[in-house]
């Protein structure tokens, strides 16, 4: 009996720890499952959904979207845990959200609401534009900003001039030269005739002084002096030259109110050997044409055949202050007034050189008056120098005889234009 008890208390002890085994497995068991419930459910999910009886389109959508939800989250879970426990982990940076461009009627009425930001936009958008870093704008918007900058900088040009025209603030020289007026109205009133109606070709500019003395010594020709306008307009706007030429004019010219006060404006003075003298020692650029009235109102029938060139004055002034002489030819004023006939009497009455008659005036009235639109070509030939000759400006025969040598580079030019030129007009 006593082995027996002792049998029975040994099978219960050992029941006993089984269990106890059995009790800590499961506690283990259930820690585990605990544990790693986030990873099974993650993987029963797809077979729980494999498994599931058909059902409506919208709940096994819905079914679907709720197990992949709490499949992704299971790492987020995983990484709260890991957080709490001291384990670290990188920030999550949001996308940038960009802010939706404004439309260019917008982008005006922001401006046009706001104009000290506007004027601030604009001179950092010039700041950047003449850094280049602003970019270009194209088409037809870009060339209408050109356009309204070109006409506000005229407008305010404009304004200046007239400004210091009604407070006197401009200068004119000992001779009435007024450089501002001449400028910014004379000169500009003779483009349209020498760009588009003339169409006027220079040659030979490299042979004017660009900023010293010189004697400018043309041919003349054309019933009204309108090669004495186009050969100035040249000298001031042709790229290679761009100066002031000083015309040496008539007594005529200085008699008559409207013309004397032009010429004076433009920078033509008294044609004479102290006013000539006075300029080419200031190194100023004299023009003069020594053929005079004997030019201008030749018959057409000598057209290009040049007249005598008077006593040579122009000759001396250029010996006395050693300056150079540039012959000059021009082409195309013959066609412009053809001269038919002189009407003497008419003339005398006036008190003009010559009462002209073209093919249209005076039989159109003030129509005749406009200028046929001939082919013009002047060519400013290498200069002759008179530097050596300074010691004989007295003599007459060294006057006569570079008069005559101008008066010839002259004539031979005119025949070269007018072989260049292949019709008049």
């Amino acid at each position: 009996m006593a082995a027996d008890d002792t049998a029975r208390n040994a099978t219960r002890q050992g029941a006993s720890q089984s269990g106890t085994a059995r009790g800590a497995t499961r506690a283990d068991a259930a820690r585990g499952t605990r544990s790693d419930s986030p990873a099974r459910a993650a993987k029963s999910a797809p077979r729980a959904a494999k498994s599931a009886p058909a059902q409506a389109p919208g709940a096994g959508a819905r079914r679907s979207d709720s197990t992949t939800r709490a499949a992704k989250s299971a790492p987020t879970q995983g990484g709260a845990r890991g957080t709490r426990s001291g384990s670290p982990t990188r920030p999550i940076k949001s996308a940038p959200t960009k802010r939706p461009a404004r439309s260019e009627a917008a982008e005006r009425s922001v401006r046009s609401a706001d104009p000290v930001a506007a004027t601030t936009r604009s001179r950092s958008r010039d700041d950047a534009v003449v850094r280049g870093t602003e970019p270009r704008l194209s088409g037809s918007y870009a060339s209408d900003l050109d356009e309204l900058d070109i006409w506000d900088a005229r407008v305010a040009g404009a304004l200046a001039f007239l400004r210091r025209r009604l407070t006197g603030q401009y200068d004119v020289d000992e001779f009435g030269f007024d450089p501002e007026l001449n400028d910014n109205l004379l000169q500009p009133m003779l483009h349209f005739l020498y760009r588009d109606w003339f169409r006027v070709e220079v040659s030979g500019a490299k042979n004017v002084p660009l900023d010293s003395a010189g004697l400018v010594v043309a041919n003349h020709s054309g019933t009204i002096a309108l090669d004495a306008l186009m050969l100035t307009h040249a000298v001031h706007v042709e790229p290679q030259i761009r100066r002031d030429l000083r015309l040496l004019g008539a007594d005529l010219v200085f008699r008559v109110p409207f013309m004397s006060e032009f010429a004076r404006k433009s920078g033509a003075t008294l044609a004479c050997a102290p006013d000539a003298e006075r300029l080419l020692r200031r190194g100023e650029l004299v023009g003069v044409f020594p053929e005079g009235f004997k030019g201008v109102g030749k018959p057409y029938r000598d057209r290009y055949k040049l007249q005598r060139f008077g006593r040579g004055g122009f000759v001396s002034a250029a010996l006395a202050t050693g300056t150079p002489i540039v012959p000059v030819a021009i082409v195309g004023a013959e066609e412009t007034y053809p001269l038919l006939g002189n009407i003497k009497p008419l003339a005398r009455l006036l008190g003009i050189p010559y009462f002209p008659v073209t093919p249209t005036f005076p039989w159109l009235g003030p129509l005749g008056l406009i200028p046929l639109p001939s082919k013009w070509l002047i060519e400013f030939c290498p200069p002759v120098e008179t530097e050596h000759l300074r010691d004989h400006a007295d003599d007459p025969m060294v006057v006569f005889n570079l008069a005559d040598q101008v008066r010839e580079i002259i004539q031979q030019t005119l025949h070269e234009l007018l072989a260049r030129r292949p019709d008049a007009f």
